[in-house]
């Protein structure tokens, strides 16, 4: 992953990744650049699940800090 990607917000990445995806979708991408689409897509959606899972490391140590017993889970949608 570039540096720069990796100095992107996980709200910076996700649109990112939106317009990607839109790109793909229209169909009319040459198979060489929807190949290199589809391979910065998957690194924005690495860095976005990587910054996820600080967020939840995060507020698991302020839950437990604050005395709570109980693990902060974020529940993913449609589950």
């Amino acid at each position: 992953m570039s540096e720069k990607a990796g100095k992107l917000t996980f709200e910076e990445a996700m649109v990112q990744l939106e317009e990607i995806v839109e790109k793909l979708e229209q169909g009319d991408v040459p198979l060489e650049e929807s190949i290199n689409l589809y391979q910065q897509g998957m690194k924005l959606s690495k860095l976005c699940h990587t910054k996820l899972k600080n967020v939840e490391k995060k507020m698991d140590t302020i839950m437990h800090e604050d005395g709570r017993e109980e693990p902060f889970v974020i529940q993913e949608e449609g589950h």
